[in-house]
Formats: C-alpha cells, structure tokens, sequence
C-alpha cells in the first residue's frame, strides 16, 4: 500500500520555517529538482534567477493561483486589513487635549488596525506557507527576488496574481462599504499637508525596515536554531503592527506607510486612482533593490565544500 504523507516542495524563498525546507544545492541528489525549480536552494546564479524557463513550470502558476485568488490568500489579506483601517472621507483630527494624537482617531485607528494586521497575516503565514511561501505581497516577493531566493517566472507570477487577488478585494471592499468615499490606512496621502516626495521617502524606509526585519525572523536560517520554525510567523505579524502603527500617526495628512502595493491597488480600484500611487510600488523596489546589495555582500548561507 502507498503511504499517505504530507507533500511540502523544497522553495527558498518561503516565509516561515526560517529555510528548513531548502535543498543543498550542492548535492547531486538535489539536481533533478533544482533544473525544474532553481529556488528550491538559495544562493542561485544570474543565469538561473533570470531564467524564463520556470514560465514553463505548472507548479509556479499553481502557486501563484493559491498566492494570489486561488484560495484567496492575498485576496483575503487586502480585504480584511483594509477592512479594518477603513474611515469615511473626512478631515484629519487635529489633537485639542493633554493626551495629543493618543487620544484620536489618528492614534486609535491605526492602534486596532495593525493589531488586526497581526494576528491575521500570522494566521494567514502558518496557512499558507506550505503551499506558496505565503509572501502576499509584492513587497516581500520583490525582496526575495533581489536577495536571489525566487526566480524571475516566479517573481512575475506571484506578483501578478497578488495585484489580481488586491483587484478582487477592492471589488468586494466596495461593495461590502456600500460606497467609493471612504479612505484607508497607509493608502492615502493628503499632498496639500505632505508632498509626494516627502511620502515616498517615508515609503522607502518603512519598507526597508520591513524587508530587514521580515527576512532577519523569517528568513534567516540561522534563526532556527533560536526560536524555531514555528514562532517566525508570528515575529512577521508583529513587524507588519510595527510598521503600521509606526508610520501612521506622527506627520498629519499620511496615513502610514502602505508596504503592500497590492493592498492599495485593491483599494484604488474600490475608490479611485490617485496621481501618488507610483510611490506604492517605486518605495518598495527601491527598498527591495537596497536590501539585495545587502544581502549580497552579507549573506546568511555560505557554500560549503564537499
């Protein structure tokens, strides 16, 4: 008789499990594998991170599928935390008592939003990460790109059917709203009080602090041996509470940082597109693209000779 047992593809890239489920590159036993799926190791070549074969790979569009719309992943992410961070179209509170911004809505707001962000993008990781990595979100699957843990076919698709499963989430937003007048935490930008040059500033940092501390507790393999496999998920969500709450209360007229342009798409699709929408996606690039020379010149993995 066959013997039923729990299938787990070896991916480097995957958040959570801090690299447990990564193949020795150098080890012949791994080849097979490895020509199908370059990813499934880190420390790949130029030529294998840029290889378009991988668009070739069944696997990688399932992936994507259960990445983005497939089970609704970051369908479900986008809707839920938008959910939560959602207020009618209305001027920032100005602070009038003792207790400053602490005590508005501009405090309180982002407060149970990003715990919200917490608990479920740590429920959301532990779902899917078996499966996808559970990246939901260009964000983290542009830094993995540049940090040579996916490949380009998979940076492609995972994105795509991020902002595919964002575009279904702003759908059902505003519907589930009943209206297009609303704005949304970390995806709105009052440029009469902040300049768009000053908001994409603030964008780049927050994603930067998000990328180091994402792949420092999730994608570090030599953090498994501290915490484990387990408690990384949960360290993911706290960085997201960070970053959200952090970013969203200081300056009047900038709404936190966004560090997930499919969540804003989703939501400019509920609402409308405005003009400083670039730095959604530009912020996090450039973030991503400043953590890989990082990472490049300090990587955790070291080959070892046979």
């Amino acid at each position: 008789m066959a013997r039923q047992r729990a299938h787990v593809q070896p991916f480097a890239g995957r958040i959570g499990g801090n690299q447990e489920l990564v193949l020795d590159r150098d080890d012949p036993r791994s080849a097979e594998i490895l020509e199908k799926a370059p990813d499934a190791a880190p420390l790949m070549t130029a030529r294998e991170g840029l290889s378009l074969q991988g668009f070739l790979n069944l696997d990688y569009w399932k992936f994507g599928l259960i990445e983005g719309i497939g089970k609704s992943s970051t369908m479900l992410n986008v809707f839920v935390s938008s959910w939560l961070a959602i207020r009618p179209n209305s001027a920032s509170v100005v602070p009038t008592g003792p207790a400053g911004v602490f005590a508005t809505a501009n405090f309180l707001g982002p407060l149970i939003g990003g715990f919200g962000n917490w608990v479920f993008l740590t429920l959301f990781i532990f779902s899917f990460s078996n499966v996808s990595g559970s990246h939901l979100n260009p964000t983290i699957t542009m830094a993995t790109f540049f940090a040579r843990l996916i490949s380009l076919p998979r940076m492609v698709i995972y994105i795509f059917s991020q902002t595919a499963g964002g575009t279904i989430a702003g759908l059902m937003l505003r519907a589930a709203y009943g209206t297009r007048d609303f704005t949304t935490g970390g995806c709105f930008v009052d440029t009469s009080l902040v300049p768009v040059d000053d908001a994409f500033l603030l964008e780049f940092v927050f994603c930067l602090l998000l990328i180091f501390l994402s792949f420092g507790v999730g994608l570090d393999p030599r953090q498994s041996t501290v915490y484990g496999p387990a408690l990384s998920p949960f360290l993911v969500g706290m960085v997201l509470f960070g970053v959200s709450l952090g970013s969203s209360f200081t300056r009047i007229g900038y709404a936190g940082a966004s560090a997930n342009p499919a969540r804003c798409f989703g939501v400019y699709v509920a609402t409308s597109f405005p003009s400083y929408h670039w730095i959604h996606w530009v912020g996090p690039l450039a973030a991503s693209i400043g953590h890989g020379i990082v990472y490049l010149v300090v990587p955790p993995w070291k080959a070892q000779e046979l």
